[in-house]
């Protein structure tokens, strides 16, 4: 498949006229072709144009038929065939089976919500029926349903060029929700934005959906994407990035005429905490796990872990000793993006001039441009709180151990935490009073709690939570990944006495899409 280096904008396929983007081989630091010429603010009137007129059809299209058209997204991926992950691996210096899996949790993630459009529980129906002869007065007949928010942004992010990018999870949700979608395709991948997109393309007319259900547009600064934010015809934003990026839409949204919610998914350094007996019975192994998920994919997850917290003594240094040994040998792995590999040096950096947290060991050298050489270092738990510094985000394979006194110091050093996507627990049987006495906090503090496991992963099902306080997520109450995600696109709509032909086909008395409904505070079976 010939890349052209064009937008899509509905059906049609334009050249853009501003600054171009050129992907760059990380591996290599070669400029690749073609080159991507960013858009206009003529080109963002076009797209949200097409996309408010598309509206009120895609949100009231069938269950069947909306699931149909995310199915056929997910067969348009897979039919692009192996041209897909050879162009990713260019742009990402990603391996083959981290894209191809990839690959396949976007495709199961459009079938996910599929699933869920057919099941129709995401419209929440409830109906109170009229009673006319209650006492002392009547009540009128209520019904409810959910309906999409509008025209959704989605911006695509560095670190998965499939799965949260232009037919990833924000854009499967939204357009599970009946909201047309509007991406802003990542800077580093534009050619495989461009064959997603195009395979979104084709989805939307062989489903014979308005065009305007689906844009891609490229932008070499902010300018393309503050347009879309600002834009009145935009109803939401699905981001996935730096928290100043996200922070900056953010401002945008809360600054227009009428404010909008941004979802977005910014920083955070996932602590894992190691309880005294865990620590005393499996630290050895303990010390090598951590430094696997560590150095997964170079650290590039949003989930990494990027804090060890635990009370000082032999059995951590023993922890301490065997990640050292682990992450001397750890191999370096190209990073996405020079840029993010700047930025990730800068902060170890900051790290190895501290003069309160000590270097434990650095990994392997790479050869190449953009190689991380992973790193560990240790820092007392007093010391930690009094530098801001040392709490900030490393994106990449480096993780900083906090040294505590006692179980109050762990508490202290919790409480102190920003919000986060994950916590960890490394607990025994015996641990099980400290840990009853950390969740609380852990709870007011993540948006996923796990126990005897490695923050890094993410299962896209029914209960999984991708969120968090801020500066996890700009919004707590939601989650990125999951079936729950479709709530973040949705608003409920009650109806009061409409007559039966002009009521959604949800609402209908005689329930012609047999779903289970709420009435009279029953669930209907």
């Amino acid at each position: 498949m010939i890349l052209e280096g064009k937008m899509l904008i509905g059906q049609s396929a334009i050249h853009g006229s501003r600054d171009p983007i050129h992907a760059i081989d990380p591996a290599s630091n070669e400029r690749l072709s073609p080159a991507y010429p960013g858009g206009t603010e003529a080109d963002v009137e076009r797209a949200c144009e097409l996309a408010w007129a598309a509206f009120d059809h895609f949100r009231e299209t069938s269950p069947e038929a909306r699931a149909h058209f995310l199915e056929t997204i997910a067969e348009e991926i897979e039919a692009i065939g192996d041209a897909l992950i050879e162009r990713a691996m260019l742009e990402s210096g990603l391996p083959r089976a981290r894209l191809e899996g990839e690959r396949g949790r976007t495709c199961g993630q459009l079938r996910l919500f599929a699933r869920v459009v057919r099941d129709g529980e995401w419209l929440d129906v409830r109906i109170d029926p009229a009673l006319p002869e209650r006492q002392p007065l009547p009540r009128v007949d209520l019904r409810q349903r959910h309906i999409g928010l509008g025209p959704v942004t989605v911006f695509g992010a560095s670190n998965f060029p499939l799965a949260f990018s232009v037919a990833g999870g924000d854009t499967a949700s939204a357009l599970a929700a009946g909201c047309p979608v509007i991406v802003k395709a990542h800077s580093a991948h534009p050619g495989t934005s461009e064959l997603v997109g195009r395979a979104v393309q084709r989805a939307v007319a062989k489903c014979e959906l308005p065009e305007g259900v689906f844009s891609l547009l490229y932008g070499s600064g902010r300018e393309v994407g503050q347009a879309l934010v600002a834009d009145p015809r935009i109803k939401a934003v699905g981001f996935t990035g730096s928290r100043s990026g996200g922070t900056a839409l953010m401002k945008t949204a809360q600054n227009r005429p009428e404010p909008i919610p941004v979802y977005a998914e910014m920083s955070s350094i996932n602590p894992v905490f190691l309880l005294p007996e865990a620590l005393k019975a499996r630290g050895t192994a303990l010390g090598e796990a951590f430094v696997a998920s560590l150095t997964m994919g170079a650290g590039q997850f949003c989930t990494n872990p990027g804090l060890v917290i635990a009370i000082d003594g032999p059995e951590l240094d023993a922890f301490v000793a065997a990640a050292g040994e682990a992450i001397k040998v750890a191999a370096a792995q190209t990073m996405l993006t020079p840029g993010i590999f700047e930025a990730y040096e800068s902060g170890v950096s900051g790290f190895s001039a501290s003069d309160k947290a000590t270097e434990v060991a650095r990994g392997l050298r790479g050869e190449g441009p953009n190689q991380c050489q992973a790193g560990l270092f240790t820092v007392r738990a007093a010391d930690f709180l009094a530098d801001e510094a040392l709490q900030a985000e490393i994106f990449g394979s480096t993780s900083l151990v906090v040294k505590c006194a006692d179980l109050d110091e762990v508490k202290s050093v919790a409480e102190h935490l920003e919000g986060q996507l994950t916590a960890t627990l490394q607990m025994d049987d015996g641990d099980l009073d400290v840990a009853r006495k950390l969740l609380p906090i852990l709870e007011r503090r993540a948006g996923r709690v796990m126990a005897n496991g490695w923050p890094t992963g993410v299962e896209v099902c029914d209960a999984m939570v991708h969120g968090g306080p801020f500066p996890a997520t700009s919004d707590p109450r939601s989650t990125s990944v999951g079936t729950a995600a479709i709530q973040r696109f949705l608003r409920p709509v009650c109806y009061q006495d409409l007559p039966d032909a002009l009521l959604p086909t949800a609402l209908k008395h005689d329930n012609p899409l047999s779903l289970r409904r709420l009435v009279n505070g029953q669930r209907e079976s």
